[in-house]
């Protein structure tokens, strides 16, 4: 069964995705999607156990991951590994298909030489982040997503054996090509990686509050001038510019989901020390004034 869109699911508080993709049996599901250059049709920053591959069937999507970016056009795919923190937006629009799958699915029991000889290397690999596959250089990869993608719309009688068998290759051919680093250094997750991590769930914690560069650093033990780096080498902004992003994508959420909720209630609730400064942020970011933006078609 395909989804219409890969909506976000519940976050822990480490913005770990809490959804099941797929079932306990089989662990693996199919999303379509559509985004638009709409700054608050992103999918946000966060993290899940499932390997996803990402297809381009029209348009363009940037992917973020730490200390990388991926620009795919349409008939690329784009891998990105288990527990890795992603961010996706496009400057104009995007049709995407994603498969979200558990290696569970590839490896079956953890005591399997698929298990041990594949895929625990490949998603332990700490240069696998994530392997863009443009499609004049490989096309069997898209080939062979289209044929898992299409027996996961169809559901035909055995459709789980060439979802399997199809994402099965994608994972050998993603293993051979990672293969000569996966004996390179530690295998664990990045530093820099962890210590973002915690910096972001102090900040979603904690966005309503007069927080400072200071206490955002203090969440992962250390300095002002490390975190300031760590964001910018891990996420590409500043701490601050990111506290205002998703302090302002808090905003236009309450703005739709309250109705009955004042301009200034909105603004406080957001961490904002007046209406005007959050109109002045908001258009900003939008391009409109918070009333605009409520009154408008969604």
């Amino acid at each position: 069964m395909i989804s219409r869109k890969k909506e976000m699911g519940v976050l822990n508080k480490e913005q770990k995705e809490l959804r099941l993709h797929g079932t306990k049996g089989f662990p693996c599901a199919g999303y379509e999607s559509h985004y638009t250059d709409n700054p608050d049709d992103v999918v946000p920053w966060h993290w899940h156990e499932e390997i996803e591959i990402m297809y381009i069937e029209e348009g363009d999507l940037k992917v973020k991951v730490p200390s990388r970016v991926f620009l795919l056009k349409k008939g690329d795919c784009l891998a990105l590994n288990s527990n890795m923190l992603h961010y996706a937006s496009t400057e104009d629009r995007c049709k995407l298909r994603t498969l979200v799958f558990h290696s569970e699915l590839i490896q079956g029991s953890d005591g399997s030489v698929f298990a041990e000889k594949y895929m625990v290397p490949l998603v332990s690999c700490q240069f696998f982040s994530g392997c863009l596959v443009e499609n004049m250089d490989n096309s069997l990869i898209s080939d062979w997503f289209e044929r898992a993608f299409e027996a996961m719309e169809l559901e035909e009688n055995g459709y789980e054996f060439v979802v399997r068998e199809m994402l099965s290759r994608i994972c050998l051919f993603l293993y051979r090509k990672f293969e000569p680093q996966m004996d390179v250094g530690v295998v664990s997750l990045n530093q820099d990686n962890l210590r973002v991590r915690k910096m972001l769930t102090y900040i979603h914690e904690n966005y309503a509050e007069n927080i400072s560069l200071e206490e955002i650093a203090r969440a992962a033990d250390i300095s002002e001038r490390e975190c300031f780096r760590c964001f910018k080498k891990t996420i590409q902004v500043s701490p601050v510019q990111y506290l205002l992003k998703y302090r302002i994508m808090q905003g236009a959420g309450l703005l739709l989901s309250d109705l009955s909720g004042s301009i200034s209630e909105i603004a406080s609730a957001c961490g904002f020390d007046s209406p005007s400064n959050f109109a002045k942020m908001f258009r900003r970011f939008y391009d409109c004034t918070p009333r605009e933006y409520r009154n408008s078609p969604h």
